[in-house]
């Protein structure tokens, strides 16, 4: 089935139902661009629209048993005026908050409950009393809030609310809510204790994420990939890298941020066209010269994680040598030499690892860097690769690498992981060549930041 047909099959009555949603959450997001001029405030009390009460989860619910199945962008885009969108939401099972609440959750959105910053906005620990909404159990929250200042915007917000409100699994982060009140949008998440990979691997967390440790949420980010790709209407994530990997208090991994996540193609579509977007040194080289998206694009971002997994180094540091700034040219080609295993794996692993694991998805994560994205396997050939792996512990550990670089390029290395570093760079010549990106550099918290690109062709103009 075609996308305009799979559009258009929605029937009048399911479409009365989603229009009825879409007037719920009333104010206009703006978007990215009228958003700009607004202050950029912490949300204040704000008296509740329609949308804030008790009836719209069951609204959202509703709808979702009417259509029997899960609608992609594409539905929610069809059902409605460019207008409707622009204060629209869907989702099921989510819970309706108000600012207030959230507010009252968080202690006013104190500086001590803040956990970080990404393209949409700031992210504050909550907690939810027990009772505060029918059926919701009292919990640790992770409350998002929308700046109106940031990369992204309403319709990264309402992405996320359209494919998180809709998709369980145990490897996705799970949504709880969502406050669409006047020009605010904000979304309640479950807490992640342990916080980002991104962390663990660059941040020096202690302890030292094991082998074992840094394996289990390999496979548990797979998994939740390959939920997604093989979903009756396919989802592009977009988005795979460190920091959007989050982990439960038994490091369990779990994917989170959905704001660029794609329908991917259906029927004899082989891509989607899109505007290139995402974190530079994770997206996939066809995908950045062509504006071509497909499943094998998330298999190539998984690859340069893998990579970071196995080396405990970012895909682009600017701290390094030129030729060493961008991790998958500088070792990819190491990957599949089994005699280079010691000049990439992590030396803070002190040689803890089985040798031939490690080879063994080193080869994975060299098959998943192909150039060639027909090369590459599937992310459920990806899991049916890893998973045994996690048995292998009959391996006498190799000696600990010394002294694999330079003492002043490690000198360099540690300060740059103490101090956050430059979590990413510049583009590759042959990249730079194909697109001009525009870079706008996403605030993470004190000594962090990330470089966010956004790569224009003429008459580009796809989202």
């Amino acid at each position: 089935m075609t996308r305009a047909a799979s559009s258009s099959s929605l029937s009048k009555k399911e479409r009365s139902v989603w229009g009825y949603i879409f007037g719920g959450c009333l104010g206009g997001g703006g978007g990215r661009g009228g958003a700009r001029s607004r202050r950029k405030v912490r949300p204040g009390p704000r008296p509740a629209t329609r949308n804030n009460d008790a009836g719209g989860g069951a609204l959202a619910a509703a709808a979702a048993t009417a259509l029997g199945q899960r609608l992609s962008f594409t539905d929610v885009m069809s059902t409605a005026s460019e207008q409707e969108l622009s204060v629209s939401l869907v989702g099921s099972n989510l819970y309706v908050f108000t600012v207030g609440e959230l507010k009252a959750a968080t202690q006013g959105f104190l500086d001590g409950n803040f956990l970080g910053e990404g393209g949409f906005g700031p992210v504050y620990k909550g907690n939810v009393a027990d009772k505060a909404k029918p059926g919701l159990k009292a919990q640790p929250i992770a409350v998002k809030l929308w700046d109106p200042e940031g990369a992204q915007g309403h319709k990264e917000w309402l992405s996320e609310v359209i494919f998180l409100g809709q998709l369980r699994h145990p490897n996705l982060v799970k949504l709880i809510g969502y406050c669409c009140e006047d020009e605010h949008r904000l979304l309640v998440y479950e807490y992640m204790a342990k916080g980002s990979l991104e962390n663990h691997l660059f941040k020096k967390f202690p302890p030292t994420l094991s082998w074992s440790t840094r394996l289990n949420i390999a496979v548990g980010a797979a998994k939740g990939l390959v939920f997604l790709h093989d979903a009756e209407k396919p989802v592009i994530y977009r988005d795979f890298k460190t920091s959007n990997i989050l982990l439960d208090p038994e490091y369990k991994a779990k994917l989170s941020d959905f704001g660029l996540a794609k329908d991917g193609p259906e029927g004899d579509d082989t891509h989607v066209s899109t505007r290139v977007m995402g974190t530079h040194g994770y997206a996939a080289p066809e995908y950045i010269l062509t504006g071509h998206l497909t499943a094998k694009s998330d298999v190539y971002s998984f690859g340069v994680v893998l990579l970071e997994i196995l080396s405990g180094r970012r895909a682009v540091d600017k701290s390094r040598p030129s030729r060493e700034q961008n991790l998958v040219e500088h070792m990819r080609s190491w990957l599949k030499d089994p005699s280079k295993l010691n000049r990439i794996m992590d030396p803070a692993l002190e040689g803890q690892y089985s040798a031939s694991a490690a080879q063994k998805v080193a080869m994975v994560a060299y098959r998943c860097l192909s150039g060639n994205p027909k090369n590459r396997p599937n992310m459920c050939q990806v899991v049916v690769d890893l998973e045994p792996l996690l048995d292998v512990t009959d391996d006498v550990p190799i000696e600990p690498v010394k002294n694999v670089a330079p003492a002043k390029e490690d000198r360099t290395s540690k300060e740059s992981r103490r101090n956050g570093g430059d979590r990413d760079g510049g583009n590759q010549r042959q990249r730079q060549a194909a697109r001009s990106p525009r870079k706008t550099v996403r605030r993470r918290g004190p000594g962090q930041s990330e470089e966010f690109w956004v790569w224009h062709m003429a008459g580009d103009v796809k989202t």
